[in-house]
């Protein structure tokens, strides 16, 4: 029994066309997973590197970002916003940011300080103790990009803010900030906040099953191809 493979020249550029963007598509998410992955190991050598002090002048994220560092400096309590909406163990609640004049000089350092559970009063917001006089406060460099849903234009209400909008938050307080956001660590100041920071995983394998499925919707491109163009000779006796 003969077959004939005479497939239109549409049909090819089409089919072509498709496979090229499914299987970049898929080396794309390929190159992400890696990315992660070598992000991931960066974030577990910081934590086995002894700590860093962060320098009072300015720095890049780039330089400092998943270290350990420790700076000397004094809360400004004034400035303190409620991040709200924050997740812990089942119990809402609120993130407490708050930024630390750092010693010796101009610059401040914006610190997650922790988070603490709301009232039953969402009208009355939880009283925080800030200690007086300088503090060293030890910390994990993150960025200050802090994103949650948000159904409404309103990001603040005074010291209720939905979403951290780090430009915002320098425009309105008119503080010369690093350009960070570090989450405390240390327990010397007994405050009741809570910080055990989830350290996430890569993500890597998130990505790696969206490169499969990329190539996947190739090969399937391709055989649909084979399929539909692949046809049987009719002859007659």
């Amino acid at each position: 029994m003969d077959y004939q493979f005479k497939p239109r020249w549409w049909a090819v550029l089409l089919t072509a066309i498709f496979i090229l963007i499914f299987t970049r598509l898929g080396f794309w998410q390929l190159s992400r997973a890696n990315e992660k992955e070598l992000r991931h190991e960066r974030i577990e050598q910081y934590t086995r590197e002894a700590v860093v002090a962060l320098p009072s002048t300015p720095i890049k994220l780039e330089d400092f970002q998943y270290r350990q560092v420790e700076v000397k400096g004094r809360f400004i309590e004034d400035h303190a916003i409620y991040l709200d909406n924050k997740i812990y163990q089942g119990v809402a609640g609120y993130e407490i940011l708050a930024p630390l004049k750092i010693a010796n000089s101009s610059l401040h350092v914006l610190v997650n300080r922790g988070w603490i559970a709301s009232s039953n009063d969402r009208t009355q917001l939880p009283v925080i103790f800030y200690p007086q006089g300088e503090v060293k406060v030890t910390g994990i460099v993150t960025s200050p990009t802090i994103r949650t849903m948000q159904l409404s234009e309103e990001k603040t209400a005074g010291k209720l803010w939905i979403n951290l909008d780090f430009d915002l938050y320098q425009k309105t307080t008119g503080l010369a900030l690093q350009p960070i956001l570090l989450l405390q660590q240390d327990n010397q100041i007994d405050d009741g906040l809570i910080r055990q920071w989830v350290r996430p995983d890569s993500g890597a394998s998130k990505n790696i099953g969206y490169a499969v499925q990329w190539f996947l919707l190739a090969v399937t491109t391709c055989i649909i191809f084979l399929v539909l163009n692949v046809k049987r000779n009719s002859s007659k006796k």
